[in-house]
């Protein structure tokens, strides 16, 4: 006779974060010790010393007082370390507001489910950039 194995099913919140070309996909997991890993790295590792960068992921953990509460793992790709870290910020968001939904007023009046619609402006033939024209010689 075969024994069934059942295991036991985490329950997690999942939140996806774009901010620039970078995207984040968050996994929320509660109760958990308040490490934030990403991309199989912890945060210090990550980020190195921009305790700036750092702080803008930590905000919406900060401002709902969750900050121990749940081990956050990110898989982000794209951008640079502040596009990231907008990203992931905007994924913590969303899946804080699917885990607690009590916390959404505070989270949109902070502006962090707000996707930020700021984009590089697209190269323009004859520009050697967006806007950037050659310099103009009248001979």
């Amino acid at each position: 006779m075969a024994t069934k194995k059942t295991a036991k099913k985490k329950v997690q919140f999942w939140g996806t974060g774009r901010r620039k070309h970078a995207v984040a996909r968050v996994r929320l997991i509660p109760e958990g010790e308040g490490n934030i890993i990403i991309n199989k790295k912890t945060i210090d590792e990550y980020f190195g010393g921009l305790e700036i960068v750092k702080t803008i992921v930590r905000q919406p953990l900060a401002l709902t007082g969750t900050e121990g509460a749940y081990d956050v793992y990110v898989n982000v790709v794209g951008g640079g370390y502040n596009g990231q870290a907008g990203a992931i910020r905007h994924g913590i968001s969303r899946a804080l507001v699917l885990a607690q939904p009590e916390v959404k007023p505070e989270i949109k009046a902070a502006g962090f489910l707000t996707r930020d619609p700021r984009m590089k402006e697209r190269k323009k033939y004859g520009l050697k950039k967006a806007r950037k024209a050659p310099q103009f010689s009248k001979r």
